[in-house]
């Protein structure tokens, strides 16, 4: 069997030194992607732990192994929850829920936490879409745009491309800045196509820089554009699993002319600390500036 280098590391996290039995509201936040699904346990608006994994056939199914591995260890069970909030495309479909909030709605406050109150502009790049939110300072949503095409500028479409190449993920962006000076960016409306055009040029001798670079350029151009839609107000933010990828990140920010804040924790996240939060609003809890 062919390496699945598309692949990306599951995984979960736990604070140390924060008992959650002597907290007064412990909050659940779970966000079922496309691609990937996360959860998000805070106690009194404080993050906890969380669990990162691949959303599977199933959307209930995804949801209820990212909790239980979230609260892996902790002593915490879904009983024990106050208060549990959905989002993501898969959220009315998540039982354990007490609500579901729009994933719009729980990035924006999701980027306030991750990177402060002073986000105006979150660009959310996710799995199967692209979308940007105008917000305010206590992280309601003002305005936002989504992507109207296909994968190209998504996460799923930088999966194809590195399975294309045979790189890794977490390398695919750091292999794209290895060059002096980028090549023409490849086709950016349509993934099919792009990974067409990019396999032709492989065979024309491209070396795999220079095709991971033509990528992640394009993606850059048009996702900036999606930006630029909308207008840029900073302080500027990216959320989503793509916010990981230095060559996108570094390319937007020269698109756009303007330097991305620097996240606290796995970007990600931000859908599912979003939702976390809504629960503790819900429970009477007010988070910190």
């Amino acid at each position: 069997m062919a390496e699945e280098f598309w692949r990306w590391e599951e995984g979960r996290w736990q604070a140390p030194g924060i008992d959650w039995r002597e907290a007064r509201v412990v909050t659940g936040g779970v966000d079922v992607g496309s691609v990937s699904s996360q959860a998000v346990v805070m106690v009194d608006g404080q993050l906890y732990c969380y669990a990162n994994i691949r959303t599977g056939y199933s959307s209930p199914g995804s949801a209820v192994k990212a909790m239980r591995l979230a609260m892996e260890g902790t002593g915490l069970d879904f009983d024990k929850l106050h208060y549990t909030v959905a989002t993501g495309y898969g959220r009315v479909n998540v039982e354990f829920a007490h609500k579901t909030v729009t994933e719009i709605a729980c990035h924006a406050l999701g980027a306030r936490f991750i990177y402060g109150p002073s986000v105006r502009t979150v660009l959310d790049m996710g799995g199967q879409d692209c979308k940007v939110i105008r917000c305010d300072d206590s992280g309601r949503v003002v305005d936002f745009v989504l992507n109207d095409k296909c994968a190209a500028g998504t996460g799923r479409g930088l999966e194809i491309f590195a399975q294309l190449l045979q790189v890794p993920l977490e390398r695919l962006g750091r292999m794209s800045l290895e060059l002096q000076e980028d090549p023409p960016a490849v086709a950016n409306t349509c993934v099919v196509f792009a990974r067409s055009e990019a396999a032709a040029l492989l065979r024309q001798g491209w070396s795999r820089q220079m095709v991971a670079a033509a990528y992640c350029g394009a993606m850059a151009k048009r996702v900036a554009r999606l930006v630029m839609r909308i207008g840029l107000e900073e302080d500027f933010a990216i959320t989503g699993g793509i916010a990981k990828n230095e060559g996108i990140v570094r390319r937007i920010e020269k698109e756009l002319g303007v330097r991305a804040l620097e996240p606290s924790v796995d970007t990600q996240l931000a859908g599912a600390i979003g939702a976390a939060l809504f629960a503790y609003r819900e429970c009477g809890g007010q988070e910190k500036s």
